[in-house]
């Protein structure tokens, strides 16, 4: 099977499942643009943080086609999007808090989400550890833990410590398809990770 057959597949499950999220609460949507609205409000719901080309990409869409849906949908105030850097991310509108939409942004950046999940596993991890874990050099390592600290994902006063580390948690398994397969074999042992309070 070639790289063309396993990207037509790939969009056209993105599809299915775009199309089933948006079932629900964006339901309507689909009156006069062949679906396409509902399907990218159903890949939000289900992608929440996305960035522009990432859903041209994934759905499929043109980039003109792509532009004109995601404007009419954040004018009718089913999707808003927040610049992250270099990026628009794009999410269900007033379904995120500020804490949560600049976590997704960062979750959805490879290092950036292995360094999370890596002291999700180990809250004592070092930056030696961590480029270890995530396969990236020290300095990468400091740079993007640089960014995760004025992101407010991060404290690095003693150590490294995750801010809101439940959340972070709930965010990985809740959107593990949507990130990657080391992401969903992290979901399915996250329960190791959750503490409670007797």
């Amino acid at each position: 099977m070639g790289d063309r057959e396993v990207d037509e597949g790939r969009r056209a499950t993105l599809r299915r499942v775009a199309a089933l999220g948006a079932v629900g609460p964006f339901a309507g949507l689909a009156e006069d643009d062949g679906g396409i609205r509902e399907t990218i409000a159903g890949y939000l719901a289900t992608t929440p943080g996305a960035h522009f080309s990432k859903i041209r990409d994934d759905l499929d869409l043109a980039t003109g086609e792509t532009q004109h849906h995601l404007k009419r949908l954040e004018r009718d105030g089913t999707v808003e999007s927040h610049r992250d850097g270099d990026y628009r991310r794009y999410f269900p509108a007033r379904e995120f808090d500020a804490f949560e939409r600049t976590a997704l942004g960062f979750l959805r950046r490879e290092t950036p989400r292995g360094m999370v999940i890596a002291l999700l596993r180990d809250g004592d991890a070092t930056a030696s550890d961590l480029a270890a874990d995530v396969g990236v050099s020290r300095p990468t390592i400091s740079n993007h833990a640089a960014d995760l600290d004025a992101a407010g994902l991060l404290s690095r006063e003693n150590g490294y410590a995750l801010v809101r580390p439940e959340r972070l948690l709930t965010l990985l398994v809740s959107y593990a398809d949507s990130f990657d397969a080391a992401t969903v074999r992290f979901a399915r042992e996250a329960d190791r990770f959750i503490s409670v309070d007797a």
